[in-house]
């Protein structure tokens, strides 16, 4: 063979470098999306899933998704995107994480036969707040095959955010609705991630605590749960105080930031920012699950937080700069055209496309009026309860807590971690009394009940409070 001229040895050679230093920084955490110079989003969303009504005077509007995806596709996010259909959850995708007779419940249970299911109610927690609805099983089938689906999709590497507008319903419970909620499919999401993903990080930006998924993997440390919420031992549904820290191997990885009403965007901002830089240097997480639920905003039907949905956003942006895989859905939000705004507004920062603040044309337009923005004025309606010497005190307790974390904890693999659920017996529980008074947070979480906690701001005032919503002309804040 010819001798190489001296200049295509200094080339090979500068190749043979550059090759050496690109296997040097791939590391599992940034290979994923090193080969892409921009951010692969997939978007989820079944057409159908906003039709579905919980009752005239139920807080829960489906048709938020339906006003978000309009919103979406005139802005023309969606050429920014991959967009799927995601198919309905299987009957044994569901029971992955919820008990058989639950299950069984609700795919039998109609609004033309509720009167012979009557005695297990209570047990199941169904009434006011988790009425029964024609469709009830197909709903919960939509949107948690929308997130099973994202996981998957993050598993295989087809995308580096996944979108699922309509997930999200973090409340449900193992055998028990909850909050709204009847399936949780933000778990059921994360289980799938378990099967690839060594640690996933789940944080909830909603007004209500994540008690459903902090439950759900409360004892176990491939799972750390972050929640920023309302706590003031009454408001819905009634956990997320700071001793809150899990137990067993899950033993500080719940960690919660309790917050009072009003709370600014600076604040919230601030306080996020802090709490997210040392969770992700610590933890180091392998994938991240972030519910945006929006009844944080100011002006919520059910909140008392003065965000915008400008900081709102604020906190995907973070998340989305840490360049993890990471799942998104949504969750509360009651004022629905805020919802469709906000979940809009996220869209458009994970795709980075910047919108206007005129809403474009939409069958919908009329649910903006009067003011047709992006960005209304939502801030200042409740009075800010948050001072600096709490918000101190809050992230000095989350910092404390961090440092008791093992980094980035070895895992042996395995394709669900078993007994989720599982809580210690006798000889643990009294060895993690020993452990926590060496903490300083020796407070064991409220026990779960199947009581409803009455949340004081939960339902309405009386029956004109929820005036309205069928029509857009009368959507008054």
């Amino acid at each position: 063979m010819p001798r190489k001229s001296q200049r295509e040895e200094d080339a090979t050679l500068t190749e043979d470098y550059k090759s050496s230093q690109k296997k040097k920084y791939m590391t599992p955490s940034n290979m994923r999306l090193a080969s892409h110079n921009k951010t692969r989003v997939a978007y989820f969303h079944d057409e159908g899933v906003g039709n579905y009504h919980y009752g005239e005077r139920h807080p829960m509007k489906p048709h938020r998704l339906t006003l978000t995806n309009h919103l979406v596709l005139n802005y023309g996010l969606h050429k920014k995107m991959e967009i799927f259909q995601p198919r309905r959850a299987t009957d044994n995708e569901i029971l992955e994480f919820h008990a058989p007779d639950y299950v069984d419940f609700l795919k039998r249970v109609t609004p033309d036969n509720a009167e012979e299911f009557e005695q297990v109610f209570q047990r199941f927690n169904v009434g006011d707040d988790c009425p029964i609805f024609d469709g009830i099983y197909d709903f919960c089938q939509r949107y948690a095959g929308a997130s099973i689906e994202a996981s998957r999709k993050l598993i295989a590497g087809g995308a580096d955010i996944c979108i699922n507008w309509s997930g999200g319903l973090h409340h449900a419970k193992k055998s028990e609705a909850s909050g709204f909620c009847f399936v949780n499919d933000i778990v059921l999401g994360t289980l799938e991630l378990l099967r690839y993903f060594p640690r996933v990080l789940y944080v909830d930006i909603d007004i209500h605590h994540g008690d459903g998924v902090q439950e759900a993997f409360y004892s176990t440390d491939r799972v750390m749960t972050v929640s920023f919420h309302k706590y003031n031992g009454d408001f819905f549904p009634g956990t997320g105080h700071l001793d809150e820290i899990g137990t067993s191997l899950g033993k500080y990885y719940s960690l919660n930031v309790p917050l009072r009403d009003g709370i600014d965007d600076d604040a919230y901002i601030w306080l996020f920012k802090e709490v997210m830089d040392g969770v992700m240097a610590t933890y180091q997480p392998s994938a991240i699950v972030l519910q945006c639920g929006a009844d944080s905003l100011g002006c919520d039907r059910l909140g008392c937080f003065n965000l915008s949905i400008e900081a709102h956003g604020r906190c995907v942006q973070i998340m989305k700069d840490y360049k993890i895989p990471m799942m998104v859905v949504g969750g509360g939000g009651y004022t629905v055209r805020n919802v469709a705004r906000c979940w809009t507004y996220e869209t458009s920062i994970l795709v980075d496309q910047e919108l206007s603040n005129d809403l474009p044309p939409n069958e919908y337009i009329d649910f903006f009026k009067p003011d047709y923005q992006l960005h209304p004025h939502l801030s200042g309606r409740v009075e800010n309860q948050n001072d600096r010497q709490y918000l101190l005190k809050v992230r000095e307790r989350a910092m404390e807590q961090l440092r008791y974390l093992d980094a980035a904890p070895s895992i042996q693999m395995q394709e669900i971690p078993p007994d989720i659920q599982g809580f210690l017996d006798g000889e643990d529980e009294l060895q993690d009394d020993e452990d926590d008074s060496n903490f300083g947070m020796d407070r064991r979480p409220p026990a779960y009940t199947k009581n409803r906690l009455v949340p004081e701001a939960e339902w309405y005032e009386d029956d004109d409070d929820n005036d309205g919503e069928t029509g857009a002309s009368d959507m008054e804040l």
